[in-house]
């Protein structure tokens, strides 16, 4: 056995053994960083060491500081588990180590990038032959689908950003509703667009069409953005598509969707209609780590014109070997990326379209779950309309509510995260983990329960 095959089972054994700790573990890491610090060692060694020995002392000296994201009972933010073809196929990615850029390159990841892309534009309901990019996760989607919105709106009035840049030229606007995600921002923050105009929205975070009509009136006519949302952080709401689209088309406005998990939706016979009209929009963002549950991490950027994200995106080097029917490097901004297609293709291709739908329908039944057992706790108040996949709730008022947070964490049965919505602090329960069973469920509804008792 050589040393990198001694290295790969060593590897191999200490996976086996975390995954199979995943049902009964605390869920918080149970050692600080400075802990893990000297375990690992701080001193530089002055030789070489045996790569097996190398990763036991990894697995031994990180493994008490290892947080179970991939178990059942993680609902702190929304982090998927890892399905078992997907984690498979990304062990392979490791191993073939391509460089992804090209299809002369690498003629395999182009094909699954190909194949994975049409799959998922047909279970999301997405228009045929839109381009479909594999970025770091949903917030450089959005980055890359809109810069192709930036770069095609300032085309539409004569200004080339790729030779001009934005000084001088024609200020974009960009829409969103007051209860978009903060990744948003950042998106628009590294495009050099600021924050966008605020529409309001109602108490699920879903933004009013007439109030963005009336906005986009006010403002009127040059190179517009619209930005809406599929699945509100905190309620899981879906905003009205039909109705803000028609208005963001009467502004001649480019729309955006940031769909990071709740794109899915539309995945599932059950929950399509949540996404209902999402299709008219110009490009969409979500994340494949998420409720696809691939391992991290993997964004989609998706867009329905091809040659508007080539314009953006688009890379040309003496030296690249570039294909007539375009490479993956045209769709992303990283320069050289890891073969993400490969564990969405193997995801995909493992759970088939029945699969992928049951794992959205079991998601939101356990948020259901969720909601329907924290409601029955004395003082508890959950305070979503409509239950997707996040559930929050408050317990009586924010000191009460921090309390029980606390002690959920000091007890580690489970991992769940607080938020502060609307002024109110909150405990936000996300469910996105294909691992979670029943028992899972009902495991941590005790925990709450046992919590809510002992805090006054």
């Amino acid at each position: 056995m050589d040393a990198r095959e001694a290295a790969l089972r060593r590897a191999h054994d200490h996976a086996v053994r975390w995954l199979a700790s995943l049902s009964d573990r605390r869920v918080p890491a149970r050692a600080s960083v400075e802990e893990i610090v000297r375990a690992l060692g701080p001193a530089m060694p002055e030789g070489p060491s045996v790569p097996a020995d190398v990763v036991d002392l990894l697995a031994t000296a990180c493994e008490p500081g290892l947080t179970a994201f991939p178990g059942g009972r993680f609902y702190g933010f929304v982090v998927g588990g890892t399905e078992p073809a997907a984690l498979a196929a990304d062990w392979l990615v490791s191993a073939w180590d391509q460089n992804c850029v090209m299809r002369a390159a690498s003629p395999a990841y182009a094909a699954a990038e190909e194949v994975a892309g049409a799959w998922l534009l047909d279970l999301l309901g997405l228009p045929g032959g839109s381009a479909v990019g594999y970025t770091t996760g949903a917030t450089m989607a959005s980055f890359t689908c809109l810069a192709a919105a930036r770069d095609a709106v300032l085309r539409h009035t004569g200004w080339n950003v790729a030779r001009d840049g934005l000084t001088g030229g024609p200020s974009v606007r960009v829409v969103a509703g007051e209860d978009r995600h903060m990744a948003i921002d950042l998106a628009l923050r590294y495009l050099g667009l600021g924050a966008p105009e605020p529409v309001p929205a109602d108490g699920q975070g879903r933004i009013d069409p007439e109030a963005l009509r009336q906005v986009l009136d006010a403002g009127g006519q040059g190179p517009t953005l619209v930005i809406l949302q599929a699945g509100d952080i905190h309620s899981g709401a879906f905003d009205p598509f039909p109705e803000a689209i028609r208005a963001a088309r009467e502004a001649d406005a480019w729309v955006h969707v940031d769909g990071a998990f709740g794109l899915w939706a539309a995945a599932s016979p059950a929950y399509a209609h949540l996404t209902a009209g999402c299709a008219y929009a110009d490009s969409w963002a979500t994340d494949a780590h998420k409720t696809l549950n691939v391992p991290y991490d993997c964004g989609l950027a998706i867009v329905r014109d091809p040659g508007a994200l080539r314009a953006a995106m688009g890379l040309h080097g003496d030296y690249l070997i570039q294909d007539e029917h375009g490479d993956p490097i045209d769709k992303v901004p990283e320069l050289s990326r890891r073969g993400r297609a490969f564990p969405v293709w193997a995801a995909l291709r493992s759970l088939g379209r029945s699969g992928v739908a049951e794992l959205v329908d079991r998601l939101c039944r356990h948020a259901r779950a969720f909601a329907v057992g924290i409601a029955g706790i004395d003082g508890a108040t959950v305070l979503n309309d409509v239950v997707f996949t996040q559930v929050c709730a408050e317990f009586g008022d924010d000191e009460r509510t921090e309390r029980v947070l606390a002690r959920l964490l000091d007890e580690g049965t489970v991992w769940i995260s607080g938020s502060t919505w609307h002024g109110r602090r909150v405990m936000r329960v996300s469910v996105s983990n294909w691992s979670t069973t029943d028992d899972d469920v009902r495991r941590a509804l005790a925990a709450i329960r046992r919590a809510a008792s002992t805090v006054a």
